[in-house]
């Protein structure tokens, strides 16, 4: 009788760490299975990154033209060949140099000042 007791906790005990590994390894897998999902790596955290990318390209984009537009002004203000009608823009709007009957429109795309 004692051998068949001592079999039948050895089961048990066998069969308890089976199930306890088992619980373990699911527990892992359904770790894994989330983090593949929401992690800092997940699918959720790459359409984010996807969205930031984008917004970010268009920033670069965008500054890429202000760049362009502010390069031209610089090269129409060089002192050796410097476009008149810029000197004069810039010279009426720092020094204030406007005759009274004068009109000034300012460009559509920059605020008036």
């Amino acid at each position: 009788m004692n051998l068949a007791k001592k079999t039948i906790a050895k089961q048990n005990r066998a069969a308890r760490r089976e199930r306890l590994t088992q619980g373990l390894a699911l527990a892992a897998l359904l770790l894994m299975g989330g983090m593949a999902i929401a992690g800092p790596s997940g699918v959720f955290a790459w359409s984010d990154a996807s969205k930031a990318l984008a917004e970010r390209e268009a920033r670069i984009a965008k500054l890429q033209d202000q760049r362009a537009d502010l390069r031209q002004r610089v090269d129409a203000l060089d002192p050796d060949n410097a476009d008149p009608d810029m000197v004069v823009e810039m010279m009426r709007r720092n020094l204030n140099v406007v005759h009274p009957d004068e009109v000034i429109l300012p460009k559509p795309d920059a605020p008036a000042r």
